[in-house]
């Protein structure tokens, strides 16, 4: 019997190309029902292989170095591209100023509960110990993504939707917070549902990655679960957080201290980055398509140009055999 406190299996390359074929189930779903999404899976299971390979050759290099600067600008980084996922990705509508008033509020939201929860919580000491400290903020930063696309698409889209509901209440005085506070108060309930269902059915109906993980590295049950509880109630904290400031953020920005509406402030243009390579891309198969033509027009007329030369050779033939038949006339000059 393998020894329960470690890892029975080693796994390799050829066991992640095996799993592949489980994606692969899916676009033969897709395609078959004709629901559309295969080249979203294949994007998505190569972007999951490619990232998570990058993550281990940083994670790597940072827990052997152990160095509290290397923790913090990994927390930094995954800060970063969560905020840039949320904006260039993930939102259906984006308002301006969107990209440091999230990176903010992510910021907010994560390292504050990561380090209370690490340090006093989890009883680590030092709190920024890599192989503790990164895993957690992580999580946080992935269930803070989904609440504020959540809260930023609900919010933005009733704006967008219901701008007259809005504007009545502020004709009647209210302030841009108190015309908002439906919209807001429902936003919040969206973001935080997914955390409460999560809640709800946590070890009784599935077993957590966290826990799951914990087991494999060979912590007791026990460990592994009070680590899965503490992990639960932090990702609710920071989920709360982050989906208030997100909420905030887009009011203040679309509903000015004129409390006024503004529309002008919200766009739902794709992200500039991607419309810059749109724009790129463009320009090459325009230039290429130029190029085939302008091959094609000079081969066509190479070949009209060979062809009248052979007319003429033809006429010039022609021309020597009438000759040649005509009698001449007693009459005609001597030369």
């Amino acid at each position: 019997m393998a020894d329960a406190t470690h890892p029975t299996t080693n796994l390799t390359w050829a066991n992640i190309a095996l799993s592949f074929t489980f994606v692969l189930f899916d676009v033969g779903v897709s395609a078959f029902f004709g629901l559309g999404v295969e080249q979203g899976l294949l994007t998505a299971a190569i972007r999951c292989v490619a990232q998570l390979a990058v993550m281990a050759v940083l994670l790597h290099s940072v827990f052997s170095t152990n160095n509290p600067y290397a923790v913090a600008g990994i927390a930094l980084l995954l800060n970063l591209l969560g905020t840039f996922e949320i904006v260039a990705n993930k939102a259906k509508r984006r308002h301006h100023h969107m990209f440091p008033l999230l990176f903010i509020g992510m910021l907010s939201s994560t390292l504050p509960i990561s380090i209370i929860g690490s340090r006093w919580a989890m009883s680590n000491s030092p709190f920024w110990s890599p192989a503790n400290y990164i895993p957690v903020v992580g999580m946080l930063c992935g269930n803070a993504i989904s609440a504020i696309v959540i809260t930023v698409n609900f919010v933005m889209k009733e704006l967008h939707e219901n701008r007259d509901k809005v504007e009545t209440y502020l004709a009647y005085g209210a302030s841009r917070l108190e015309a908002c506070k439906p919209i807001a108060r429902e936003a919040l309930r969206m973001a935080l549902t997914p955390v409460i269902n999560q809640m709800s059915v946590i070890g009784m109906i599935s077993i957590p990655g966290m826990m799951t993980g914990a087991l494999l590295g060979g912590a007791s049950v026990d460990q592994a679960a009070y680590l899965q509880i503490i992990i639960m109630f932090m990702i609710s904290s920071a989920t709360a957080l982050a989906s208030f400031f997100a909420t905030i953020s887009v009011i203040i920005v679309t509903v000015d201290s004129e409390h006024r509406v503004r529309p002008d402030r919200i766009n739902d243009k794709a992200f500039a980055l991607w419309r810059a390579r749109s724009w790129v891309l463009k320009q090459i198969v325009s230039m290429v398509e130029d190029l085939y033509a302008k091959m094609k027009n000079k081969k066509g007329a190479h070949a009209r140009g060979l062809g009248d030369t052979g007319s003429e050779g033809e006429e010039e033939e022609r021309e020597m055999l009438i000759t040649a038949s005509t009698p001449i006339s007693p009459f005609a000059p001597r030369r």
